[in-house]
């Protein structure tokens, strides 16, 4: 094991996935609808083997912050991705998994409490880009790694890995922006407040809406937010059907609270608009109309894997064992670029057969792990056992 208190974190050069990265470092220049591309980094099949096996247990410890991750889908299926892939790395002792509803002071206490726990690296979904800085500092005086996934920080120390948040938004929104012919209303809902992801997502969806000068944005450019709660969304979405404004919207974007959306629409017996959503199980299988009470929904479902846990915790032992690793801006690895699966279409369709996963949670991502970046099998992902537990 490397030893913590000699160094700070080595100088990041070559990344072994760095080939599949750096696809996903540039956005598109099309300014209409994305081709529904085939699903290169998602599960071909529930049975899809691991590459790697449980072994005699290693020496790290891993520290893992998961704030505002009760409840929702996408946080509770990270972790156990993460946990997942500790198990199957065969390279760690144990892990210190703090997954609790907080803000973002709450997260800084939380790393200082992983700090004290005495782990080698700390992999982290940050909810400010600056705020946990301080304590990201002491974390890296100590010979601690780390890693903020999802979303970005600005210390530059911490190697952030995430998918690319802007064109995750940017794809969805200039699908849906042709399907209403460049003009009407939509509704816009976001995540949670000044959260990094939230952030990104915002610049695309309005890059999008720059090129499309005919579609308004309601209630306000700005949006409502969620904060990516599944009741929060439920709430919002009855009372915006109640106060009558959904009769005069032809659109809904969502930021991944979007089968809640779809259920408040079908429960108040309106028509379905086109809606953006991201690959949840739920929404997936909506778009598929599997239970057959979804006939007249399109939509299409944008790529953002949970699995970004596991694969942060991979980078993490790539970097205690003294392997180097390529970033970009802002120590940035990027996942391979979001791709998309809309409904309309015939291939579209046929993809999101294939991705679907029925034995995942409805509210989890189809994309439960990461091809190259991440080793472990469905059944240990479900199981969200990490080492000793």
């Amino acid at each position: 094991m490397t030893d913590k208190k000699t160094t700070r974190a080595r100088l990041l050069a070559v990344f072994a996935a760095a080939a599949v990265f750096a696809a996903a470092c540039s956005t598109p220049a099309a300014t209409t609808a994305p081709s529904v591309a085939a699903p290169s980094v998602v599960a071909p099949s529930s049975g899809a083997p691991s590459d790697a096996a449980p072994s005699a247990a290693g020496s790290y410890k891993i520290g893992f912050s998961n704030p505002l991750g009760v409840g929702n889908g996408f946080r509770e299926e990270q972790l156990c991705t993460a946990k997942a892939q500790a198990l199957v790395s065969g390279q760690v002792e144990s892990g210190t998994w703090i997954h609790r509803n907080t803000d973002a002071q709450g997260q800084l206490s939380d790393i200082r409490d992983l700090i004290a726990a005495d782990v080698d690296a700390i992999v982290f979904n940050p909810l400010d880009p600056e705020a946990l800085n301080p304590a990201l500092d002491e974390a890296q005086a100590a010979g601690i790694k780390t890693i903020a996934i999802d979303a970005a920080v600005t210390d530059p120390e911490t190697v952030n890995l995430s998918n690319d948040q802007v064109d995750y938004a940017y794809k969805g929104a200039s699908w849906l922006f042709e399907q209403m012919g460049g003009t009407g209303r939509v509704w816009y809902t976001r995540g949670i407040p000044g959260h990094p992801a939230d952030t990104d997502r915002d610049e695309g969806f309005k890059k999008a809406l720059a090129e499309n000068p005919g579609i308004e944005v309601v209630p306000s450019a700005e949006g409502v937010h969620t904060n990516w709660d599944p009741a929060t969304a439920t709430q919002l979405a009855n009372d915006f059907i109640a106060s009558g404004e959904y009769d005069n919207i032809q659109g809904i974007w969502t930021s991944g609270m979007d089968s809640q959306v779809v259920d408040a629409i079908k429960g108040a017996g309106k028509s379905f608009v086109p809606i953006v959503g991201a690959d949840l199980r739920a929404f997936v299988e909506q778009l598929l109309n599997v239970s057959g009470d979804y006939e007249g929904l399109t939509g299409i479902a944008v790529y953002n894997p949970a699995a970004v846990g596991g694969a942060g915790v991979k980078l993490a032992l790539q970097l205690l064992n003294g392997e180097t690793v390529a970033t970009g801006e802002n120590n940035t690895v990027l996942l391979p670029a979001p791709e998309a699966w809309d409904n309309v279409s015939e291939e579209g369709k046929a993809k999101l057969a294939e991705i679907n996963e029925p034995s995942i949670d409805p509210l989890y991502p189809v994309s439960w792990y990461i091809e190259g970046l991440t080793d472990y099998t469905l059944e240990q992902m479900l199981a969200c056992k990490g080492p000793g537990e």
